[in-house]
C-alpha cells in the first residue's frame, strides 16, 4: 500500500484529525503567502519617521519650544 492508500485510510478512520490537520496547514500556509503580498502593496505608501526631538519630548513629557 502506497502513501496515498495510507492517507486515504487515515482520513476514513480519523476524519476529525484529518480535517484539523488540513485547517492547520492552511493556517501555516496563508500567512507565509499573503503577508509578503500585502507588504508589497504597502511599500509604496510609507509614513515618514517622526523627528527624534519629537519622540524624546513625547517620552519625557517635556515640550520643546
Amino acid at each position: 500500500m502506497g502513501v496515498m492508500g495510507k492517507l486515504r485510510m487515515f482520513v476514513v478512520q480519523e476524519p476529525v484529525v484529518a480535517a484539523s490537520c488540513l485547517i492547520g496547514g492552511f493556517g501555516l500556509f496563508l500567512p507565509a503567502v499573503v503577508r509578503p503580498i500585502l507588504d508589497s502593496f504597502e511599500s509604496s505608501k510609507q509614513i515618514p519617521a517622526p523627528a527624534l526631538n519629537d519622540v524624546v519630548a513625547g517620552m519625557t513629557g517635556k515640550k520643546q519650544g
